[in-house]
């Protein structure tokens, strides 16, 4: 079992990485930071959650979505210390402003992460939206060129970006390639059709996952469990696209264990009971 195999990896003495979350807090907990933390601490990454939106959201929909009240850049300094050795970065839900996120980018330490990920949520599954082709290229332009950053869009938030929709996957990831993005892992749960297929393009080509068959129902917080599965993998030394492959295998692995708590919304994935 994948988990199994990273506690033994892990050891007793060994130094447990960390990931640093930016993204935001849903309240329900079926996606955002407190998906984060849930995913990171079941495949043995240590994760630090900084908010960048507030949201007001249960398991059926996104109804607000406001700035933090407190600078997310100072948190970021805050944990600085924190940060050394084996770290990563992941960045999801955002309604900062484009000074302030890139306050942030300022106050991470010089000594790089090992695996950087960006979710560009443009608007949760249900409910109200947040970004508009502008405001989503206004990060891009902040975050990209400071190189290191793989982008994990889905299909409409690649074709928000690019200001159509297209069926060549190249061209849904040239605009994040040419800011600097060093891959584009371009989801598939959102494609027709009755397989799933991820595909993660970069500067070498195109390269398809395996296919999987499209499981039932609608889960929440399914971008979210991929993005921190992939880091937590990255983390662990796996290769960018093996890192990939194994959060596309492991999110199909843990379909069918999701339920909704109070018996309200759509199922979200559980935690991990040992």
């Amino acid at each position: 079992m994948l988990v199994d195999s990273m506690d033994q990896k892990l050891g007793t003495s060994s130094p447990i990485p960390v990931a640093l979350c930016l993204g935001g807090l849903d309240p329900s907990g079926g996606a955002g930071l407190s998906r984060d933390i849930q995913v990171l601490s079941t495949l043995g990454a240590y994760p630090m959650p900084v908010c960048t939106a507030e949201t007001l959201q249960t398991g059926q929909a996104c109804h607000r979505i406001a700035a933090p009240r407190l600078a997310p850049a100072e948190c970021i300094l805050a944990l600085r210390p924190h940060l050394t050795g084996t770290w990563g970065l992941k960045l999801g839900l955002s309604a900062l402003s484009r000074p302030a996120l890139a306050a942030c980018l300022t106050a991470l330490p010089s000594t790089g992460a090992r695996a950087m990920i960006w979710d560009p949520i443009a608007a949760p599954t249900s409910g109200t939206g947040l970004h508009s082709r502008r405001s989503l290229l206004a990060m891009a332009r902040v975050l990209l060129p400071a190189g290191g950053w793989t982008v994990a869009p889905n299909r409409q938030e690649a074709c928000l970006l690019l200001g159509r929709d297209s069926g060549d996957p190249a061209r849904l990831a040239t605009p994040w390639l040419e800011l600097g993005a060093e891959a584009v892992w371009l989801k598939g749960g959102h494609a027709e059709g009755d397989q799933v297929q991820d595909l993660w393009i970069s500067r070498e080509g195109v390269f398809p996952s395996t296919p999987r068959p499209r499981l039932p129902g609608e889960r929440r917080g399914t971008g979210c469990t991929l993005a921190a599965a992939w880091l937590a993998l990255r983390l662990h030394g796996a290769a960018p696209r093996e890192a990939a492959e194994q959060a596309g295998a492991w999110l199909h692995a843990l379909w069918p264990r999701a339920g909704a708590p109070g018996g309200f919304g759509r199922p979200a994935f559980l935690p991990e009971v040992p």
